[in-house]
């Protein structure tokens, strides 16, 4: 693999809040350098010659379903939501994801770099995410962390597949009461295991013994400002301390209590109609009212639900509802590499960072421009000359 140096590229300085021309030297997979006039020495150095172009770190999502709901296959694709039974905590995305989804190929050349895929929202316990590289045949080496979460879901959605038929849950309660019963059980697994009195293994138990410790965060499916304050109530009772909201529809009606709370969302997906009642409060200013309270807040597309290529032009529009460039860009680069607890290595252009770069013919935000290259560790994997990926 060839180490790259990209010259006079424009990097957008977030405590500055302007572009500033760089090279920026690519060593092993990781960025090497940021700077000013770097030379290339080395004989398998590769320079590419951005003459102005502009460049970001890699764009993330922080909540899809990329591989795990395939694209052309119809049912038979798509294995996000196990209704066998409503609790699942024991499935892991992993295992669903098909890296060969035509959709991997529309985020490499939109410029999304990383993103975390996993079970559905039907299941009130869906199961774990898993955050991925975008690029590559084989899941296992696409892996940056998993599991990177623990889903459990809220509101209309189980209540919708389980509770018309008449099956738990039936209501809002019976929701909580699922999640209760499946947390306290593993406190009592928990502590058999520790004093050496388990008879057999329990593959459900063991899947929440991270949530339970902290070492991973609850992902809530909420859209309703009562379904999250149901969600942190919980939370609490069993001293969980790690928590991120995914989608908050409603969230900024009680933007106060989650700021007080520290506890980050993931917003979206906004280009969606109102197609059920917990989407009526959608908008896009509602992130503008989320980050002027200090909440840390990405971007999502959802995706299949929000196509994966739409993530930057949702932050273009919300820069154009009144979001900020700077909260803008954040949305989906730092911010989202924070909420999946990957802030140490992606979401910046800087030294020791993961090499996953996109480079622009325009701003990043402007509607109208377009990728020219993509890079991931290290690797052009899109070059929009080329028109492969």
């Amino acid at each position: 693999m060839k180490n790259i140096l990209l010259k006079n590229g424009l990097i957008y300085n977030f405590e500055k809040d302007s572009y500033e021309k760089k090279d920026i030297l690519i060593k092993d997979k990781k960025i090497n350098q940021v700077s000013e006039n770097l030379t290339a020495t080395a004989s398998d150095l590769e320079v590419i010659e951005l003459n102005g172009a502009y460049v970001s770190p890699g764009i993330i999502d922080c909540h899809t379903h990329l591989g795990i709901i395939e694209e052309c296959t119809g049912k038979i694709g798509q294995d996000n939501n196990e209704t066998s039974e409503s609790v699942t905590p024991q499935l892991n995305g992993i295992d669903g994801i098909n890296p060969l989804d035509v959709s991997f190929e529309d985020a490499v050349r939109s410029g999304v770099t990383c993103v975390m895929s996993g079970p559905g929202s039907n299941n009130v316990v869906g199961g774990r995410n898993v955050a991925v590289k975008t690029y590559g045949r084989i899941i296992d080496k696409m892996i940056v962390k998993n599991p990177v979460g623990f889903k459990i879901a809220l509101g209309e959605n189980p209540l919708a597949t389980y509770g018309v038929k008449e099956k738990a849950p039936v209501t809002r309660m019976g929701v909580a009461a699922l999640i209760r019963d499946l947390f306290m059980r593993t406190e009592d697994y928990i502590a058999r295991k520790e004093a050496n009195k388990l008879e057999e293994r329990d593959i459900k138990l063991e899947a929440v013994i991270p949530v339970i410790k902290g070492e991973i965060p609850l992902r809530v499916h909420a859209h309703r400002a009562d379904d999250i304050v149901t969600a942190i109530r919980i939370a609490e009772e069993f001293n969980i301390n790690k928590m991120v909201i995914e989608h908050g529809t409603e969230a900024h009606l009680i933007k106060e209590y989650i700021k007080e709370k520290n506890i980050p969302i993931a917003y979206g997906p906004l280009l969606t109609p109102r197609i059920k009642m917990e989407l009526k409060a959608r908008k896009y200013s509602n992130i503008v009212e989320l980050v002027g309270e200090g909440i840390t807040t990405a971007l999502i597309t959802d995706h299949p639900y929000n196509s994966i290529d739409c993530l930057r032009s949702i932050a273009a529009i919300a820069e154009g509802e009144g979001l900020s460039h700077k909260d803008a860009l954040k949305a989906i680069t730092i911010n989202a590499a924070e909420i999946l607890n990957c802030g140490d290595r992606l979401g910046k252009l800087e030294a020791g960072y993961d090499a996953d770069i996109v480079v622009y013919d325009m701003e990043p935000l402007d509607i109208k421009s377009k990728v020219k290259y993509t890079i991931i560790d290290g690797i052009v994997v899109y070059d929009a000359n080329e028109k492969r990926c």
